[in-house]
């Protein structure tokens, strides 16, 4: 199970943007080029995390992008439902469209899963991931280095 490029590219973004705004505005390219994602590929991006409601953007002199609310009111799972939908992992769910339905017991089962996995991903707000890189995992030493 892996998250799309798209997906991923837009939490880079989305951190970069919490790092960079403070308050004030932050173009695309910008972000391209502190990112490293190409800029037709970040434009896109922003335009699906603008259209849901995470990114403010304004145009004219001194305009640019901005975190539609604080980023610690923002969410993996709001970033990657902005770039791929309702988290849903397998298609059944969304489509009903299922070959093996008749004999499918697991299905009344993946609404549980799913939710499972949103939480987990809800858990994991925009603040954090645009702060240090995460202790969890390292040694004590390493913990004091960093």
């Amino acid at each position: 199970m892996r998250l799309s490029n798209l997906a991923d590219y837009a939490i880079v973004i989305m951190a970069a943007t919490a790092r960079k705004c403070g308050g004030g505005r932050v173009s695309s390219a910008d972000l391209a080029q502190e990112t490293g994602i190409p800029v037709p590929t970040a434009q896109k991006i922003v335009s699906k995390l603008s259209a849901a409601g995470l990114l403010r953007s304004t145009r004219g002199a001194g305009g640019g992008l901005q975190l539609a609310r604080p980023a610690a009111a923002i969410s993996m799972a709001d970033i990657v439902e902005a770039i791929e939908g309702p988290i849903a992992l397998v298609s059944c769910i969304d489509t009903g469209d299922c070959a093996v339905e008749h004999e499918c017991s697991v299905k009344p089962h993946w609404p549980v899963v799913n939710a499972a996995v949103r939480g987990a991903l809800a858990d994991v707000s925009l603040a954090t991931i645009a702060n240090k890189a995460p202790t969890a995992g390292k040694t004590r030493a390493q913990k004091e280095v960093a």
